[in-house]
């Protein structure tokens, strides 16, 4: 009988302590906070990043972005990356989609980006990257080197004067210069405007070559090479994504070209006076994170701009047309 009651009781216990755990596991000893990355109670912030098509340049300074704001907030920001393949539309429909998710802060890379992000949201600051020239891009007056509002950034604008310079010191004979760009693009026609004061200052007969999009590139080009001893390309996206149908024509014809920046110079150029644009984006990163964590205001916050740049030469190009690049130019490799 003894036995049969310590049975009895054994078994009432087991039955409670299962019933414990059970209970125990139901009710976690930490709350569910999915968004909430690893480290304890540290801010999560969402990024959208809306970069406008994909080549080198654009490409490095998402990655210097990324990396410098995930330096400055370890594992405290999640990025949602998007490219818009060259479609100004698709950057809206891009930007848009951030909005409705209620991002924390948008990098807008590119001209068209930032556009689109502008139109989209006077609430959610705006970095842009890869921009030229704010003023054109927004269509501002009085320009002072600050947007204000909710948008800032920086500018991959090299410095006009050097390139003129470039271009005159590599193609000395020189005397029709052809300009070509995108007459979508803002800056870019801006960065045209400019040159061409520049270079007609130096005594250079100066002609526009303005393409709509990747469809006309070849022909537009074509023409500038009958038409110019040289060639000059701004930091243009639509020209950085067809350097290969642009060096189609120019090289063939035996005619320079002059890139603003190292991806057109590396695809179809001779010669560049060009920004890093992986250390542009690392500046543009350090300012978000100053935006996300409350330390700047990004109303007052100045456009920055990358503080080096660097002559470079493509030496395949330079040797197929027969010119000799002088000392300190930084070779590009294909």
């Amino acid at each position: 009988m003894k036995k049969k009651l310590l049975a009895l009781l054994l078994g009432a216990a087991m039955c409670l302590s299962l019933a414990a755990c059970g209970e125990k596991a139901d009710t976690p000893d930490t709350p569910d906070t999915p968004d909430t990355p690893s480290g304890g109670d540290k801010a999560a912030y969402t990024v959208g990043i809306c970069q406008l098509a994909q080549h080198e340049a654009l490409d490095a300074a998402t990655k210097g972005f990324i990396d410098a704001l995930s330096e400055a907030l370890p594992g405290q920001v999640e990025f949602k990356e998007k490219n818009a393949s060259g479609d100004p539309n698709t950057c809206s429909t891009i930007v848009n989609g951030f909005v409705s998710e209620g991002v924390d802060l948008i990098l807008a890379n590119a001209t068209s980006p930032l556009q689109a992000a502008a139109s989209a949201t006077a609430d959610i600051p705006i970095l842009g990257t890869s921009v030229t020239d704010y003023a054109s891009a927004l269509e501002l007056d009085n320009w002072t080197g600050t947007v204000g509002g909710n948008i800032s950034g920086t500018s991959d604008l090299a410095p006009l004067d050097g390139q003129a310079d470039m271009l005159v010191e590599l193609c000395p004979d020189a005397k029709n210069v052809g300009l070509i760009y995108c007459s979508a693009e803002a800056n870019s026609k801006y960065q045209v405007d400019e040159m061409i004061k520049l270079l007609e200052a130096k005594g250079l007969n100066c002609t526009e070559f303005a393409f709509t999009d990747s469809n006309d590139v070849a022909s537009v080009t074509q023409a500038a090479c009958d038409a110019s001893d040289v060639i000059f390309i701004p930091t243009d996206n639509t020209a950085a994504i067809n350097t290969e149908a642009i060096a189609n024509v120019v090289l063939p014809s035996k005619t320079p070209v002059i890139a603003g920046e190292q991806g057109i110079c590396k695809g179809c150029g001779i010669a560049t006076l060009s920004i890093d644009y992986y250390e542009l984006g690392t500046i543009t990163g350090r300012m978000a994170a100053k935006i996300l964590t409350g330390e700047a205001d990004i109303a007052t916050m100045p456009i920055e701009f990358a503080p080096n740049v660097t002559k470079m030469a493509n030496a395949a190009n330079c040797e197929a047309l027969g010119i000799t690049v002088p000392e300190g130019y930084e070779m590009l490799e294909g």
